[in-house]
């Protein structure tokens, strides 16, 4: 009989290959599919963080880079951005993009799993994630994990699909997100993990705005805000590490 432990780590083997699969459209994808609101919900979650020119800023599973890049955009010459992400191609991606973007001074991005970060503790500013703890194997542990590495007083930063409140809408966004955009995303990827029916059943499964806030609660972090964006498609959640 497989033990918690062996299912978490077929599921975390599941999402790497998956990913893997569509790294090379990930970005089409994510414009296609978002109505180009990614760009403006990743530089909404930047404000927010509140981040100083100086800061020390980890962005967990980075995928190509680009919540990554918008923190670079806040920081002057002292400040440091660190990408990580446990697919291989993705972070091969993201170093191409920022070599052809001459950011490659600015920005690191490494292979690593948000469950095992290899980082001593408290050593970062900010710890940040956009669309990807969903994918994390164990939630509750990839966000201890963040909070670990980040320093007193600095921020955790979950941008992250959620539910629309309003019942008109929210009946016209599930029929787009589970009949519209598995389509597109599967015609596009041509993945035969089918990437894209992931997307909707992760999100529906995936806790809600206030039962993520309890979850940051439970890993310790205080003064939370949430930040609901375009009628509730995105939320950002902001911690604090006492």
């Amino acid at each position: 009989m497989l033990t918690q432990t062996d299912l978490l780590t077929k599921k975390s083997e599941h999402i790497q290959q998956m990913f893997s699969s569509v790294a090379r459209v990930y970005d089409l994808l994510n414009a296609i599919l978002s109505f180009n609101f990614d760009k403006r919900w990743r530089r909404f979650a930047v404000k927010v963080s509140n981040a100083t020119p100086d800061a020390k800023i980890l962005d967990v599973c980075t995928g190509t880079g680009d919540l990554a890049i918008e923190y670079s955009k806040v920081l002057n010459s002292s400040g440091k951005v660190i990408g990580s992400d446990f697919c291989h191609e993705m972070v091969r991606l993201a170093n191409d993009k920022l070599r052809k973007r001459n950011l490659s001074g600015k920005i690191k991005v490494i292979d690593a799993d948000t469950l095992r970060l290899p980082f001593q503790d408290n050593c970062f500013q900010i710890s940040a994630v956009a669309f990807g703890i969903r994918n994390v194997s164990d939630l509750k542990a990839g966000i201890t994990e963040m909070t670990r590495i980040t320093a007193p007083g600095g921020r955790i930063v979950i941008l992250e699909f959620s539910q629309p409140t309003n019942p008109l809408f929210k009946a016209i966004y599930y029929f787009y997100f589970k009949r519209i955009l598995p389509f597109i995303g599967k015609i596009i990827s041509r993945s035969k993990y089918d990437a894209y029916s992931y997307l909707p059943a992760s999100v529906l499964n995936f806790p809600d705005r206030y039962g993520l806030k309890t979850i940051l609660e439970s890993c310790g972090l205080v003064n939370i805000e949430i930040y609901s964006r375009t009628l509730g498609i995105v939320t950002v959640h902001v911690g604090q590490k006492p």
